[in-house]
């Protein structure tokens, strides 16, 4: 869906309580991860580190791939490749239908929104069932995640607490997270209980012994895969590290830069199938190989979904996750969604103020900001730059260019400051779309040098 990101914001902010309360809650994880990175001398070292073995694995990703798919089928598990979301979705039904599977139990995965599956298997016939509370609530109310971490973020409680009452039969007007959260448990128990199939996303391939790393605070994933014979993992190829060594530096930074705790309640490795039951993992490529040929942007392929650049970013903590045309919002949502597909993505590129702060807080050191920044330099190329921003890009470059006309305007710009406001505050104005623009002083600084300090 290609939509504009101001009239999409302008319609988050007009729930200005919401918008609120949206933004310091996510501030305030943003301040215990600050907190918590504190503690550990050598923080600026291990996002270094992570960063290099990342970068390390993407370049030699041929290798690890096979090394890891044979580790994995060592260990007894079935692996498959797709090259897009249509093969991968096609391989869960055929693993589902093969299995005589009418339901499956799903953690939270990213990839799998990516592929669009819980729709496709929902029209073939398949019950699919959220497993994680707020991806749960999220179905129940028929809307994406809004957040890549904390999908439901945008919910205030009372407005969980009402949906409960509809779908779940809960107590009236109790809102309490405590009674909410055993309530959804009750729930999703015989969901549990029923389920021939599981299905995880995976934070981690781990190409030397072939485990699946997920990483979990509600052990919703081992719930699933402990009750069902089943168990398909999603995962893209960018996910496979070289050894668990590694996998000890991003487990040290995912949960303290995601929501700023020291380490998620559950990291559970995924090594063979159960006894007399399957493991079936999906390396998904997905457009990936497309971004490894990129080397502009290759380096967001680095990115571990942590949500830090989210909960950081002014814009996105301001406008939220629905504001973004792309399904993960923030400077690593506008990234990728360029790379996917850049002539429907490009009206998020405006969603950023370059202030860099996403740079400082992710954990791999992705460059965001300059990415994006490219981004904006290259629209012209694909034939999507604002015309009226052309025009005032060439006009500024022609008066700065000739010093004697840029001095005669800076003497005549206070004028604009008399212009009416519905002369200067119109649709040609694009800066002046929830901006308060600053008035002209009654002098240049250089002017005023002149007149008021001796020599």
């Amino acid at each position: 869906m290609n939509k504009n990101h101001v009239t999409a914001a302008e319609a988050f902010l007009s729930n200005k309580e919401g918008a609120q309360w949206h933004n310091e809650t996510l501030w305030g994880t943003r301040v215990k991860r600050d907190n918590l990175a504190k503690g550990i001398p050598e923080w600026e070292e291990l996002r270094e580190l992570a960063s290099k073995i990342k970068m390390h694995s993407i370049t030699h990703l041929d290798h690890y791939l096979l090394q890891f798919a044979e580790a994995a089928e060592k260990n007894g598990a079935t692996v498959h490749w797709a090259k897009d979301d249509t093969e991968h979705n096609d391989i869960v039904l055929e693993i589902l239908r093969k299995n005589n599977a009418e339901k499956v139990v799903k953690s939270k995965s990213m990839l799998t929104e990516e592929c669009h599956l819980d729709d496709f298997l929902i029209e073939n016939g398949i019950d699919v069932i959220e497993s994680d509370l707020g991806e749960r609530i999220l179905q129940l109310l028929k809307q994406p995640p809004s957040h890549i971490v904390m999908p439901a973020i945008h919910l205030k409680r009372q407005i969980i607490g009402e949906l409960f009452e509809e779908k779940l039969n809960t107590e009236k007007r109790n809102s309490d997270p405590t009674y909410l959260t055993g309530c959804m448990r009750e729930n999703l128990r015989k969901e549990f209980l029923s389920a021939k199939v599981a299905m995880t996303g995976a934070n981690f391939g781990v190409a030397e012994t072939g485990d699946i790393v997920v990483c979990t605070n509600e052990g919703n994933a081992d719930m699933g895969t402990s009750q069902a014979d089943i168990h398909i993992v999603s995962i893209g190829i960018e996910k496979v590290i070289p050894n668990r060594e590694s996998l000890g530096v991003f487990t040290r930074l995912l949960a303290r830069s995601a929501t700023g705790q020291p380490i998620t309640s559950y990291t559970s490795h995924y090594c063979k199938p159960r006894k007399g039951g399957e493991l079936h993992i999906i390396l998904v490529d997905n457009g990936r190989s497309d971004i490894l040929g990129n080397k502009d942007h290759l380096q967001t392929l680095k990115c571990i979904r942590c949500g830090a650049c989210m909960n950081t970013c002014p814009v996105y903590r301001r406008s939220g996750g629905y504001s973004y045309s792309y399904f993960i919002p923030g400077p690593i949502g506008i990234n990728l969604g360029m790379l996917n597909a850049p002539q429907v993505y490009y009206t998020n590129l405006p969603a950023c103020t370059l202030c860099f702060s996403c740079n400082n807080v992710c954990p791999v050191k992705i460059d965001l900001g300059n990415q994006i920044y490219k981004w904006r330099q290259g629209l012209d190329a694909i034939g999507k730059a604002n015309p009226a921003k052309k025009v005032l890009s060439g006009g500024m470059s022609f008066l700065f260019n000739h010093p004697g006309l840029f001095h005669s305007a800076l003497k005549m710009a206070p004028i604009v400051n008399k212009i009416p406001r519905s002369l200067k505050y119109n649709k040609f104005n694009e800066w002046g779309i929830g901006r308060e623009l600053p008035e002209f002083a009654p002098e240049s600084f250089t002017s005023w040098w002149k007149k008021n300090v001796k020599r």
